[in-house]
C-alpha cells in the first residue's frame, strides 16, 4: 500500500492527508511526512485536527530504532455513525453502521412502497431514530444516509425517475425529505440493485474488480462493478436485465409495456403463475421459495426453467462485460441451487471459452444484507471524501 501511494498526487489539506489513513494501517508522523513530502510541522497539525475531529485516534507507538517510540495514529470508524435504509415493494431494512460497515443496530418490518413517500420516509425517519436510541449514539452522531429504492433512479439528484412499482414516487424529492428530518445530514440514493451490487462487493468480494449481481425478485435486475467501481449508465438505467427479451421465450406481456421480457417470465410472481397454471397454490416468490423447499417437484423443475431463461440473457452479458463472478440473490434466490444450476448451464454453455475460464456464479453470501451494506458504504465513502472530511473538521 505504501509503495502505491508514493506514486499518488500529494495531499493538499487534512482531508486529503485522512486518505492516506483510510486504510486502518497504523502510521507516524515520520511516515505521513515520508509519503506526503511535507513538513513535519505541516504533518503534526493536520494529525491534531483530525485527531480532534475523532475520525483519526492514536494507535499505540511503533517500534522504536532508538529513543522514545514514536506514536501511531489510524482511522476510528466509530467516530460516526451512518444509517443505511433497503427499501423494497413490501419490506424496509434499516441499519445503524460505523464508518466501516459495522452494523451496530438493524431493523426490519413490512411496508407497502405503493403507499407513497411521505408515509414511507416519514416511517424511515421513525426507524432511524429507534436505532440511534438502541445503538445510544446521539443524533448528532449521524452524519450520511445512504438509501436503495426498487425503480430507476437519478443518481446525481436522489430522485426516481418513472418508477414503475412506485406510484407517486415520480421525481420525490427524496434526499432533502430525509436531510430535512435528520438535522440537514447529506442523504445518498440510488436504485436498489446498485445498493445491493454495492454491499456484496465492498463486504464479500472487495480484491474482485470486475463483478455483476443480479437481483431476482418481484423483479430482475442487475447491479455492475467495473474497474471496482458502480456503473450506472448515462441515466442511471444500467443493469436494467430484467426488460430485454428472452431467446425463444414465451411471449408473455410485461408491465413495462413490451411482451417476453426476463422479468415477465422468470421473476417470482411469473414462476408463481406458471405454477398456478398446474394447480399448484403459489401466488408470491416467497411461496415459490417454500415450495421447492419442501420438495415440490413441479416448483423446483419451474425454478430451474427461469434460471436457464436468466442464463440466456447474462451468456450475453457476460460475452459484454466479462465479469470475474456473477452473484445471484434475491428472494427467489434463497431457493437455492436449483435457480443456479439452471443459470450456469446456460451461461457456461453459451458464453466464449475465454470469458467463462475463470468466472464464478454463485448465490449471495450477505443473508439479506447487501442492501444495508451497499448503502453504508455508499454514505460512508461520501461523508469520508477529503471534501467532506474538510468541510467536517472546520
Amino acid at each position: 500500500m505504501d509503495e502505491l501511494l508514493k506514486f499518488a498526487p500529494k495531499p493538499t489539506g487534512a482531508g486529503e492527508m485522512f486518505q492516506l489513513l483510510r486504510d486502518g494501517q497504523p502510521r507516524t508522523r515520520s511516515d505521513l511526512a515520508t509519503l506526503t513530502g511535507q513538513a513535519r510541522s505541516t504533518i503534526a497539525a493536520r494529525v491534531e485536527l483530525l485527531l480532534s475531529s475523532g475520525f483519526v485516534q492514536p494507535a499505540g507507538e511503533a517500534t522504536s530504532t532508538g529513543g522514545r517510540p514514536p506514536a501511531t495514529f489510524a482511522f476510528n470508524p466509530a467516530a460516526r455513525v451512518v444509517l443505511a435504509v433497503d427499501l423494497g415493494a413490501t419490506h424496509a431494512r434499516l441499519a445503524l453502521t460505523d464508518l466501516v460497515g459495522t452494523v451496530l443496530a438493524e431493523i426490519g418490518e413490512p411496508i407497502a412502497i405503493a403507499e407513497g413517500p411521505a408515509l414511507v420516509l416519514d416511517r424511515v425517519v421513525s426507524l432511524g431514530h429507534k436505532l440511534l436510541e438502541n445503538a445510544d449514539r446521539p443524533l448528532s452522531d449521524l452524519v450520511s444516509v445512504g438509501v436503495g429504492l426498487p425503480g430507476p433512479v437519478e443518481h446525481s439528484s436522489g430522485r426516481p425517475i418513472n418508477p414503475p412499482i412506485m406510484p407517486g414516487w415520480d421525481d420525490a424529492d427524496v434526499p432533502g425529505h430525509l436531510s430535512r428530518r435528520l438535522e440537514h445530514v447529506p442523504v445518498l440514493v440510488d436504485n436498489d440493485v446498485n445498493v445491493m451490487a454495492l454491499g456484496e462487493h465492498t463486504s464479500q468480494w472487495p480484491a474482485v474488480d470486475h463483478l455483476l449481481f443480479v437481483k431476482v425478485a418481484t423483479g430482475i435486475g442487475a447491479g455492475i462493478i467495473s474497474d471496482a467501481r458502480i456503473r450506472r449508465g448515462a441515466q442511471g438505467a444500467a443493469g436494467d436485465l430484467g426488460h430485454i427479451a428472452v431467446p425463444g421465450g414465451p411471449d408473455l406481456p410485461c408491465r413495462c409495456g413490451n411482451t417476453g421480457c426476463l422479468e415477465a417470465v422468470s421473476s417470482g410472481p411469473a414462476i408463481a403463475d406458471a405454477l398456478r397454471a398446474t394447480g399448484v397454490d403459489a401466488t408470491t416468490s416467497a411461496d415459490v421459495v417454500a415450495l421447492v423447499r419442501a420438495g415440490d417437484p413441479d416448483a423446483t423443475r419451474e425454478v430451474r426453467e427461469a434460471g436457464r431463461r436468466i442464463g440466456d440473457v447474462l451468456a450475453a452479458c457476460v460475452s459484454m462485460l466479462n465479469p470475474s463472478v456473477i452473484v445471484i440473490g434475491g428472494v427467489v434466490a434463497e431457493a437455492g441451487e436449483h435457480l443456479l444450476a439452471g443459470i450456469r448451464e446456460v451461461v457456461y454453455r453459451r458464453s466464449l471459452p475465454l470469458a467463462t475460464q475463470h468466472l464464478r456464479i454463485v448465490a449471495s453470501r450477505t443473508k439479506g444484507r447487501a442492501g444495508v451494506l451497499g448503502a453504508s458504504a455508499m454514505a460512508s465513502d461520501h461523508v469520508l471524501s477529503a471534501a467532506a472530511i474538510d468541510a467536517l473538521i472546520s
